[in-house]
């Protein structure tokens, strides 16, 4: 949507604010056939604002049916929405035939105007109300206040995205920001930063913060906080590690965030950035560059009017599904709003909204409508379609667009080792653009492997186990290609290590059971890609991973390593492990309690007994006091 408040998933009834599932339904207007150059207002410092009202159910004002008094980014429920569109056709201008839902580029917000890189994805569970987090059978947090289970099917649709040669997501790639880009194009030059596709996913971490209860009606300006916290929990510290990152707020049931329940104006969700003014409560300072977040109400609490049995039936996470799909589709459209591509067609009733905005509620089976999304392995999840102007429609579906270059990685095929035996792979990729430089990045690497720059995947491993590793090249125009295979380490003995998911390498805490503030990520690595954080950079309580397992023939010891950040003293704060022997009944403190504060790793090993079945808990005790937060990183868990 247009306005500061980025786009908010407005319900499908009352929409007011810029940025939401907005308004587009069948039939209430033709598809341009040739879009026309807008007119566009100058952009500066935040997003323009919409001057819209709504009062009842009536719209005010027929060039913008979304009001500030909503900031400007929500998507408005569908009992609201129904009242708009019959107000909006009431009052519709005869603008031009043509060119009604083109979309402009802003001239970005602080040199941001879209996600043009591979999108980075963290899920933040705001508040103890989510209940006791455990794990389901796909390795995702889920949580007993969540009858629904909305956090695992978030963490599936995310992890889904850019897999399976979906092209739902392939609208975005026509999309683009830069230097080269004037602001008020309707286009994008050929020498443009455009989105690439997203190919493997895009989730990369997801923090249960339940170090207090989410506020009942939290504003905008604790959600922005909350965003800027998660930045800092998944190490994100610097304004380049957030360039492509973006934080969504996933509010609990029973509370009402930002007063989205409202009959009037509620919304069923929304994106926005931390330097929107009209945040209610105000813009939020952040020390790690811009922060783009969202908030995400447990909207099936709304039932149909947020979307619930809108493409299934019932389809009680239909509408949760969808808003989370058009908040991110809008997000890498338009990262800081308005800086990237909104409409500022004068005269059309479209003016202020964002690529979803322009889609929404649009019923299943009509043109452009809702569907089911399938994502192969993930599962399949209800979406709706985004504007495309290269097609003057509401897409769906689009092609991938690569800009006249296609990188085309060689798969080396399925990979294999020793535990403890180095190991060394060159990936090899090709462009069909000539004079262009390749950069290699990888998921899925076994625990003490990594990837240069060049393509070249080395190290030692120190973990036994088979993982999807997943490698990308990457030109200097953003065109991108990929390529997976699995590689399985063993060791020595045969059999692999006893112990899953020991290098965190899945990137969540898949096989262990959690306790308190937990997370698997990117900031917590010893070797590889990932390692458990146990504890917060906030003040919190005790946390804990543990997982029961049985030694392997041939086993005689378990390893793992960690790394304590402790300002305080052992009397209060301190990491720890102990290692429970169910066979014998005896339990071994294997870490006594430290505390450091140099953060430095250290190896534990300890004996073990083959075919003996054990339990090992890992430890981060805090003693929540504000001044000296107490977190332990731990990695590369092995039984060999």
């Amino acid at each position: 949507m247009g306005s500061p408040h980025s786009s908010r998933y407005a319900k499908a009834a009352a929409v007011t604010g810029a940025f939401s599932l907005a308004v587009a339904t069948a039939g209430l207007l033709a598809a341009p056939a040739q879009a026309a150059a807008p007119a566009v207002p100058a952009v500066s410092g935040q997003a323009h604002h919409n001057a819209a009202a709504v009062s009842g159910s009536g719209i005010t004002n027929e060039f913008n049916p979304y009001s500030s008094t909503l900031n400007a980014s929500k998507i408005p429920g569908i009992k609201q929405y129904e009242a708009q569109k019959r107000d909006r056709l009431a009052h519709q201008l005869s603008a031009a035939a043509t060119g009604q839902q083109t979309l402009s580029y802003g001239g970005g917000v602080d040199g941001i105007g879209v996600q043009s890189g591979h999108s980075k994805v963290y899920l933040v569970f705001y508040g103890n109300q989510w209940g006791t987090q455990s794990t389901d059978a796909n390795g995702n947090a889920k949580f007993s206040g969540d009858s629904a289970g909305a956090a695992s099917a978030a963490q599936q649709m995310f992890k889904g995205i850019g897999t399976n040669n979906e092209t739902w997501s392939a609208d975005l790639t026509q999309w683009c920001d830069g230097p080269n880009v004037a602001s008020g194009a309707v286009s994008c030059p050929s020498n443009a930063n455009f989105i690439p596709y997203q190919a493997g996913g895009v989730l990369s971490g997801v923090w249960y913060d339940n170090s207090a209860a989410s506020p009942a009606q939290a504003t905008g300006h604790q959600l922005g906080v909350e965003a800027v916290n998660a930045a800092a929990h998944f190490g994100n510290t610097t304004a380049a590690s957030n360039r492509d990152a973006y934080y969504v707020v996933l509010s609990p049931h029973g509370t009402n965030p930002d007063d989205y329940q409202n009959p009037t104006t509620g919304y069923c969700a929304w994106h926005d950035y931390n330097g929107d003014t009209t945040l209610t409560g105000g813009a939020v300072n952040s020390p790690y560059g811009d922060i783009a977040f969202s908030n995400q109400p447990y909207n099936i609490d709304q039932g149909a009017n947020c979307g619930v049995g809108f493409v299934n039936s019932p389809g009680t996470l239909d509408g949760y599904t969808m808003t989370l799909g058009h908040e991110w589709q809008e997000m890498m459209s338009d990262q800081n709003p308005a800086g990237g591509w909104t409409n500022h067609v004068s005269g059309s009733s479209y003016n202020g909204q964002e690529n979803s905005d322009e889609c929404a509620w649009l019923k299943p089976g009509t043109t452009g409508g809702a569907a089911m999304i399938n994502f192969g392995s993930f599962g399949s999840f209800a979406e709706q379609a985004s504007w495309s102007n290269d097609t003057n429609s509401c897409a769906i579906s689009h092609a991938i667009l690569n800009h006249g270059n296609t990188v085309t990685v060689t798969n080396p095929g399925n990979q294999s080792g020793t535990v403890g035996t180095a190991a060394s792979l060159q990936i090899s990729a090709s462009d069909s653009a000539s004079g262009q430089t390749l950069t290699y990045s990888a998921t899925g690497l076994p625990a003490g492997l990594s990837i240069s720059s060049s393509g070249l995947i080395s190290g030692t491993p120190t973990a036994a186990g088979t993982s999807s590793v997943t490698v990308t090249a990457k030109d200097t125009t953003g065109a991108t290609g990929s390529t997976t295979f699995t590689w399985s380490e063993t060791t020595s003995g045969g059999g692999g290590s006893a112990v899953t998911n020991g290098g965190f390498e899945t990137g969540s805490l898949t096989g262990w059971t959690s306790v308190g503030s937990t997370a698997a990520t990117t900031s917590a690595a010893h070797t590889g890609s990932y390692g458990a954080m146990v504890g917060s950079t906030n003040p919190t309580g005790t946390s804990s991973i543990a997982q029961t397992f049985t030694a392997q023939a041939g086993a005689s010891s378990l390893s793992f390593s960690y790394s304590s950040t402790c300002p305080d003293t052992v009397t209060y704060d301190w990491a720890t492990a102990t290692l429970k022997d169910n066979t014998t009944g005896v339990t071994t403190t294997v870490l006594a309690k430290t505390c450091a504060a140099d953060s430095s790793w250290h190896t534990v090993t300890a004996a073990v007994t083959a075919g003996h079945s054990y339990t090992l808990t890992l430890v981060n005790k805090d003693d929540n006091y504000a001044g000296d937060p107490t977190y332990t990183y731990y990695d590369d868990v092995t039984v060999s």
